[in-house]
């Protein structure tokens, strides 16, 4: 019988998703489709209604919100240009130059807003004329923000970090956000790599303007306090002044005084519009949530993790055999599906099967992560893959040779990631946080 069940809920919400159903109400019909099967019609729909309900009435989850809030204060505050600038006296006067400035300036602007589709969009769409006038190759440039601009999802703070956390019984949101820096700069830099090997080949000319130190304090001072928002908020939540939830609020705040008492660069007039578009991002989560709740109610309801996980423990005991098989799955679904629904969807498929092979948990999320994000610049709907194109001015068709070896480089880190420990869990045990 779970069989049957675990085939009518995955059936039906994969037909659901690829006729075009949105990807939230393609879960709960789903889901609601295989509760029948389990209850009564009118328990089922009660059932559903109450884990929906339930889902969604955690204190942690405010945090949600509030960050979507802070990230899209950010996103038109006119921090972008300040982080590129900074980023250009970083990186210096090499050959590509503005290929890492690119990388450099997605993982700061990623970690403070904290989405990849608003890093490409903002530092692409700021560099792509000073990359046409440099006669940059326009499909590498795009290849090069596409590819880049995930680094800041693990970088903290991070929404699907947070959801994560829930998910896996409320464990560190603090530990999780610390745990991702390492991870998240190493794909930064593997993407820099492969940037620096088609520079060699696509861009040989070398800037001769020089940079001084004079140069570096300005653009430092100018990017300064933008940086400190990440340093407020990790800072705060490691040392324990506050919680994630609250070190959110305090995001908002600061980003509300730093874009508009400071920089003066969002007139009081468009703060309706922005709470608008923030309203309309967190319902958006805030409906996923719930309905994958109510998912995942019912996979264990009719013990489908149980099921998968004595399928996946009957082919080996092995936990590096049993992690590549997770890690393609997990590859194959970012392909598919955005983060938040996979997060919410695979995570209680795959945390029994981890925990019987003691895996730490704060390491298997930064592993869902990484997996996930790069889902967001493949096609066939990667949200950051068709932002980056359309700011870079390119075609789709055109970016896919230059992102291949990108896609390798964020693999071999993946794989890195997934099969060395340490690189997630050294920084949240040196600070106590596990």
């Amino acid at each position: 019988m779970e069989g049957y069940i675990a085939f009518v809920l995955f059936a039906s919400f994969f037909l659901l998703v690829f006729i075009g159903l949105p990807i939230s109400f393609a879960i709960g019909i789903a889901t609601t489709l295989s509760m029948i099967l389990m209850f009564p019609v009118d328990t089922a729909i009660s059932i559903i209604s109450q884990r929906l309900a339930n889902g969604i009435d955690n204190f942690a989850l405010l945090a949600i919100p509030f960050f979507i809030l802070s990230g899209n204060l950010m996103n038109h505050g006119g921090i972008a240009i300040r982080l590129i600038n900074f980023a250009k006296i970083l990186i210096g006067n090499k050959p590509g130059s503005l290929y890492h400035v690119n990388v450099l300036a997605n993982m700061m602007f990623g970690s403070i807003s904290g989405s990849a589709t608003a890093s490409a969009a903002a530092v692409g769409g700021t560099l792509v004329k000073i990359q046409q006038q440099e006669k940059y190759d326009p499909n590498i440039s795009a290849a090069v923000n596409i590819s880049s601009c995930i680094s800041g999802l693990l970088i903290p703070p991070s929404n699907v970090l947070i959801v994560y956390s829930l998910t896996a019984g409320g464990i560190s949101v603090g530990a999780l956000f610390v745990a991702g820096y390492i991870p998240g700069i190493l794909m930064g830099l593997s993407v820099m790599v492969v940037a620096a090997l088609l520079s060699r080949k696509a861009f040989k000319n070398k800037s001769s303007e020089k940079i001084t130190f004079h140069d570096f304090l300005v653009s430092f001072w100018q990017a300064l306090p933008s940086l400190l928002l990440v340093v407020i908020v990790v800072g705060g939540i490691v040392i324990g002044a506050f919680t994630a939830t609250e070190a959110s609020a305090i995001a908002v705040l600061y980003t509300f005084i730093l874009s508009v008492v400071i920089y003066r660069t969002i007139p009081l007039k468009q703060l309706p519009s922005l709470l608008l578009e923030s309203v309309i991002m967190t319902s958006v989560i805030m409906l996923l949530v719930g309905f994958s709740v109510g998912m995942s109610w019912a996979m264990t309801n009719a013990d489908i993790p149980f099921w998968i996980s004595e399928s996946l423990l009957n082919i080996s005991d092995n936990p590096f055999t049993i992690l590549m098989i997770i890690n393609i799955i997990l590859l194959i679904v970012g392909i598919f599906m955005d983060m938040t629904p996979a997060v919410l969807i695979f995570a209680p498929i795959f945390l029994p099967i981890v925990q019987d092979l003691n895996i730490d948990l704060i390491h298997f999320g930064i592993i869902m992560a990484a997996n996930l994000c790069i889902g967001l610049c493949t096609p066939p709907v990667g949200t950051a893959l068709f932002v980056g194109c359309s700011v870079g001015e390119v075609k789709v068709q055109n970016v896919i040779k230059p992102l291949l070896p990108m896609y390798l480089a964020l693999f071999i880190i993946v794989m890195l990631i997934t099969y060395v420990p340490g690189l997630s869990l050294f920084l949240p045990k040196l600070f106590g946080l596990i």
